[in-house]
């Protein structure tokens, strides 16, 4: 799948079938991840693989706003270090994660965690006090969808601007 292509038709995904996803494609997904841009390339991540099926059971217990968790194959929590811009370092390695997955036919679903379910993911997944945990991205295979039931986008028009805010965007042949 090329990338434009990956793009314009990922979804997110909160129900999975239950295979397994194979090895080389998580070590594809963590790469992609890995050779994401970071500031000033300090690679701040870390991404801790869950397979254990109890794990994921409690992770899905925990994360009361993503409990769709609980039913995937894999998750992956991303974690990150000291850095300045968290968010926008690990937003970069999760999107470049998600296009993987998807190309590959994997869904995911980025889960928001907050206050003490924080505490008890950081708990059990035995992460450092003073690291950021970002997400626990679930993975597995998607079932499929009937076609054209995806998100609709704004027109382009109203998101576009040429040279300054509120001017027409316009492509000179």
């Amino acid at each position: 799948m090329d990338v434009f292509n990956c793009i314009r038709t990922r979804r997110t995904v909160r129900d999975f079938k239950p295979d397994p996803v194979p090895n080389a494609i998580i070590h594809k997904i963590l790469q992609a991840a890995r050779w994401a841009p970071s500031s000033s390339n300090t690679q701040p991540w870390h991404f801790i693989v869950v397979k254990d099926r109890d794990t994921i059971a409690e992770l899905g217990r925990i994360c009361t706003q993503g409990t769709f968790i609980g039913q995937a194959p894999l998750a992956i929590a991303v974690v990150m270090g000291e850095t300045r811009r968290p968010q926008l370092d690990a937003g970069r390695a999760l999107q470049q994660m998600e296009l993987v997955g998807w190309s590959e036919g994997l869904g995911t679903c980025f889960v928001g965690i907050r206050g003490e379910q924080q505490t008890e993911v950081k708990t059990l997944l035995g992460i450092p006090e003073e690291m950021e945990l970002i997400t626990v991205l679930p993975f597995g295979y998607r079932i499929p969808r009937e076609p054209g039931t995806g998100t609709p986008r704004k027109p382009m028009s109203e998101i576009t601007h040429g040279e300054k805010f509120g001017q027409a965007l316009t492509f000179a042949e």
